[in-house]
């Protein structure tokens, strides 16, 4: 049997057979595309009888296909076979009736370039392995519940009797305790690790650790499908959930922070520096900040993803670092130890999570193999301000069109695919004029 037979008959010893089987597809914008497979067929899966486009991987956040990306019917749009992942098979606890679900990518049968930003960081991680070295990564997400809106275009309202503040408020954790209850309850029936979870600073925001794991993918994973299983779960509750990065103008926005450790292969922490940080700590973090600039554009993937980077915000906006400076891009939380890590702030939490760990990861190798310069850390009285990053989408995209690190990350193909999926988006969102400028202006200019 394959690795998928095996698994499914272990499902179905546990669960029974599935009403039906979500095949869950990631998108270069971490949306989830695929089809419903009837459980009773779940052979076709491994006989690779289920197919989609493969231009499914890169449609622009409306749902369409750019002709310059070189996918869809402008070469006839042909298909991929759909490949299960493994051990991503699990049920789906919030929904009608018995369903289960699993991540699937496709194989193309022309050979062309993967698109699978899942096989994307593969690839980063075997650069890793080839040189005895493993990474060890947690991630955080925060999010946002709120009220139910009648019209998709209607602005997100928090829920009800909320402090202005929530700020780690324990009373705020019981009053939503059958909504993180059942969120933590699913995410355990998946299999997803969470750790703590806490109120945030904003109405109605949370924030869910996960535990750290030298499996990455797996990591990767559980960001992208807890954020299915939140608006799951909340949904049943009568209200909404959002992972954008900044639904409210004048609140805190949603972020991802990252923390990554090095082993070597014999299991040492390469930046544990005995009484301070490594040398390799501080040159991963040299990289990390070098390469900041120029993957901005996965960093923070959308329009709403630049509102998030305003100065004296706890979403920091320069490429600095500090040690336990929470103002910083890079945090070095601890310095020494199996824990000494770094801790990288800047991605929004509506990132594509395996583009940008494949991110941070590629930095931080750029910066073991070379020799690069690093500023002071803002707690050294004598820093100066980096540089912002940018507040231009726009920009932010076209300088990661050009750039030999990115093309060096994803391959020049996919690349390409990615900057012209968001060229795209830009002409299509950019010109929309807002609220706020027909009430300033229509009536006085």
């Amino acid at each position: 049997m394959t690795d998928f037979e095996t698994e499914f008959a272990s499902y179905r010893a546990a669960h029974g057979t599935p009403e039906r089987i979500e095949l869950l597809l990631c998108d270069l914008n971490a949306i989830l595309r695929g089809k419903w497979l009837p459980g009773d067929q779940a052979s076709k899966l491994t006989a690779g009888q289920v197919r989609l486009p493969i231009s499914t991987y890169a449609p622009t956040i409306m749902g369409t296909e750019p002709p310059e990306t070189g996918l869809g019917i402008v070469v006839g749009d042909p298909d991929g076979v759909i490949v299960p992942v493994p051990g991503t098979l699990k049920p789906v606890p919030w929904a009608d009736g018995h369903v289960a679900q699993v991540l699937v990518e496709m194989d193309d049968p022309a050979g062309e370039d993967d698109l699978s930003s899942r096989r994307l960081l593969r690839s980063v991680l075997s650069r890793f392995s080839r040189l005895g070295l493993s990474p060890v990564i947690a991630t955080e997400l925060e999010f946002y519940i709120h009220r139910p809106r009648k019209k998709s275009d209607d602005a997100p309202r928090p829920p009800n009797r909320l402090p202005v503040a929530q700020n780690y408020e324990l009373d705020v954790l019981d009053r939503f305790a059958p909504v993180l209850s059942e969120i933590q309850s699913a995410s355990k029936a998946q299999g997803l690790a969470t750790d703590t979870l806490i109120a945030e600073f904003g109405p109605g925001q949370f924030e869910i650790n996960f535990h750290h794991t030298d499996d990455v993918l797996a990591a990767a994973d559980t960001a992208l499908l807890f954020r299915r299983l939140v608006r799951g779960v909340v949904a049943g509750h009568g209200l909404e959930a959002t992972f954008m990065a900044k639904p409210y103008a004048r609140e805190p926005g949603n972020g991802m922070h990252v923390h990554v450790s090095v082993q070597d292969s014999e299991g040492g922490n390469i930046f544990d520096g005995g009484t301070g940080p490594s040398d390799r700590l501080l040159a991963a973090v040299a990289g990390v900040l070098a390469t900041m600039p120029d993957v901005q554009a996965i960093f923070a993937p959308h329009m709403n993803s630049y509102r998030r980077f305003q100065p004296d915000s706890f979403a920091p906006s320069r490429p600095d670092w500090g040690y336990d400076h929470r103002g910083a891009a890079v945090r070095l939380p601890q310095t020494t130890g199996p824990a000494a890590r770094l801790e990288h702030r800047i991605s929004g939490a509506d990132v594509n999570p395996y583009l940008a760990v494949a991110a941070i990861l590629g930095g931080i190798l750029h910066g073991l193999e070379m020799d690069l310069p690093l500023p002071l850390p803002l707690d050294d009285p004598k820093a100066t301000e980096a540089p912002p990053l940018g507040h231009d989408w726009l920009g932010a995209v076209d300088r990661f069109a050009s750039s030999e690190f990115s093309e060096n990350l994803l391959g020049k193909r996919v690349r390409d695919i990615y900057v012209a999926v968001k060229r795209d988006e830009i002409a299509a969102l950019m010109p929309e004029l807002s609220p706020v400028e027909y009430r300033f202006y229509l009536g006085r200019i």
